[in-house]
């Protein structure tokens, strides 16, 4: 058992099986010792498990929720792009949009979800750069997407 695989053990969480993209993409590229992410959003076997704009359809502890389970997928891109996630040295950025309401300015609270389960997962080397940005609409009428940079 890796490293890594062992922690999530420890930490109770399960790496998502990803299924194939539906649209014109793929999972991952790694381009020299970056491996970048394709976006994702909160879902489980391609279902959309939040819906909506935060701070309207959800609150913000729901949409930090959200944003955990799309970090996850993430992760779950990651290992397929790599095919072992010992090979992540650490986590460089993650950037992390939520669909807002006029007038919301906590994104940085929702996107905390993606970044404090990075930080159980590697710790030290999960520490990141990231952006938390507001828009008005995501795929699906997603809550959150996340996506990520990681150094291999």
């Amino acid at each position: 058992m890796s490293l890594i695989e062992k922690r999530l053990k420890e930490l109770g969480i399960s790496i998502p099986i990803i299924p194939p993209p539906k649209f014109s993409y793929i999972p991952g590229v790694v381009v020299g010792n970056l491996a970048f992410v394709s976006g994702q959003t909160p879902t489980i076997n391609g279902e959309l498990k939040f819906k909506g704009k935060v701070s309207i359809d959800l609150s913000v502890e729901q949409a930090y929720l959200a944003a955990q389970l799309a970090a996850l997928n993430c992760i779950g891109e990651l290992k397929v792009v790599l095919g072992d996630l010992d090979r992540v040295k650490r986590i460089v950025q993650v950037s992390g949009y939520v669909a807002s309401s006029e007038g919301f300015v906590e994104q940085p609270q929702v996107v905390n979800g993606a970044s404090d389960l990075i930080l159980q997962i590697w710790g030290e080397f999960g520490k990141h750069a990231r952006k938390a940005i507001g828009v008005k609409e995501l795929p699906g009428g997603a809550p959150v997407e996340v996506e990520l940079i990681a150094e291999i």
